[in-house]
């Protein structure tokens, strides 16, 4: 391993470990929203394009991989949250995939027919556990947005990064959605949300001294109906 990808690492463990409670404000605030009870995060489909074959490597960091030079393209995103119950309890051990398109909208996925290109520095999958408060983190590359049929361009699904979050007694299928993008509002599945759309978006975090220069802070807390 290189001297920068273990930077890369050490950073990001660092920043794991001093990570707090950024979804919510405080410890006041995550005592309210318990007594109030979560809204869960809205079950949404799998998609066609989960990884029938996975990369070697499924660590934290997709936007480096081992033994490549160059690093993915497009903007770098440092995605921090929580995995918690309706109560607002942590759930620690909680395993996560996550896997998205690159930057041009295109998965490493023999289904995908999209003309885009690939990239052959972008990991696209990642696994880890939740730590003993529930707490997750992952650096990427914002997904690009892409038409559901390359045939019928008018289309389109706005970027979005898949996750399947299995706990210790609750299951969730969903997709997290970036702040602030128009496409949002007139994509079929995130309408079909309803009141659930504002549990599908990530917030951005102002505070960013905690990720490196140039990258977008993004968080984004996954509540189960069942931990």
């Amino acid at each position: 391993m290189n001297k920068e990808r273990r930077s890369s690492r050490r950073r990001l463990l660092h920043a794991t470990a001093s990570l707090g409670v950024l979804g919510l404000a405080g410890g006041s605030g995550l005592l309210q929203a318990a007594a109030a009870g979560l809204v869960p995060t809205p079950k949404q489909t799998r998609g066609p394009f989960y990884p029938t074959i996975r990369p070697l490597e499924q660590d934290m960091d997709l936007t480096r991989l081992e033994g490549h030079a160059e690093r993915a393209t497009g903007q770098v995103i440092e995605l921090t949250g929580r995995v918690l119950n309706r109560k607002g309890e942590p759930v620690p051990g909680a395993k996560i995939e996550l896997w998205q398109a690159n930057r041009h909208g295109r998965y490493d996925h023999p289904d995908d027919i999209n003309p885009a290109p690939l990239d052959a520095n972008f990991q696209g999958y990642a696994t880890q556990l939740t730590d003993a408060e529930g707490r997750y983190r992952f650096r990427t590359i914002k997904p690009g947005a892409y038409p559901t049929n390359p045939v019928n361009p008018d289309n389109i699904r706005p970027p979005h990064i898949h996750f399947d979050v299995l706990g210790q007694d609750g299951h969730l299928v969903t997709q997290m959605y970036f702040p602030g993008e128009a496409t949002n509002l007139d994509d079929v599945i995130f309408k079909r949300l309803g009141d659930g759309q504002a549990a599908a978006l990530a917030t951005a975090v102002p505070d960013s001294s905690d990720v490196e220069p140039g990258a977008v802070h993004l968080h984004w807390d996954i509540v189960l109906r069942q931990g």
